[in-house]
């Protein structure tokens, strides 16, 4: 069955910019590399534990637009991402109808403007919750907060042991949340 998009505005809630980023010193792999074993096998890199991805078309080689996931994530929702955009630095998935988020997560890698020789991989998102339920369990209870976060870390971690250099420091995690009518009113940044 073809399931619809879920772009950020048909959810509940807030509105979500996350950005989760590892800098890795000389690393063996440029960009373009490291991201062609990502595209090449996205599930490898996210922990199964907490979020696992499956192909929809079964397909094991690369990814191009209209590449479906499906996603077992802990807890009680599960999802589908559509590819939107790929590059040889950057793909992009929207979310689909019944996932638990409504909006986009982008993946890319890049060398520091300001240290080339540090390459930056990094993911962000712009989501807001499906729905008044997931908005209360993601925010209020900060349940699938957690999972959502401990995923995309690990995934960042995963990508620069990949790319044979040096972490620098571990993953920088940034949000910054919108409410409707109004910029962003929170901002919050760990590691």
């Amino acid at each position: 069955m073809e399931h619809s998009e879920q772009p950020a505005a048909t959810g509940s809630g807030p509105w979500l910019e996350r950005r989760y980023y590892l800098d890795v010193a000389r690393p063996r792999l440029a960009p373009a590399q490291l991201m062609a074993q990502v595209q090449a096998d996205v599930p490898r890199f996210a922990p199964e534990a907490l979020a696992d991805f499956k192909r929809k078309d079964g397909a094991a080689d690369g990814l191009q637009v209209g590449t479906e996931f499906e996603i077992s994530i802990l807890g009680p929702w599960n999802g589908c991402v559509r590819v939107t955009e790929v590059s040889a630095t950057h793909f992009e998935f929207i979310t689909l109808e019944g996932h638990p988020e409504a909006g986009r997560i982008r993946f890319e890698t890049h060398y520091l403007d300001e240290r080339p020789d540090v390459l930056r991989f990094e993911i962000r998102s712009r989501a807001r919750s499906r729905d008044g339920l997931v908005a209360f369990a993601y925010n209020t209870i900060g349940v699938g907060k957690r999972v959502q976060e401990e995923t995309w870390k690990e995934f960042c971690r995963r990508v620069a042991a990949a790319s044979g250099g040096q972490a620098l420091g571990d993953v920088v995690v940034e949000t910054l949340t919108h409410t409707e009518n109004s910029g962003p009113n929170e901002h919050e940044r760990h590691s």
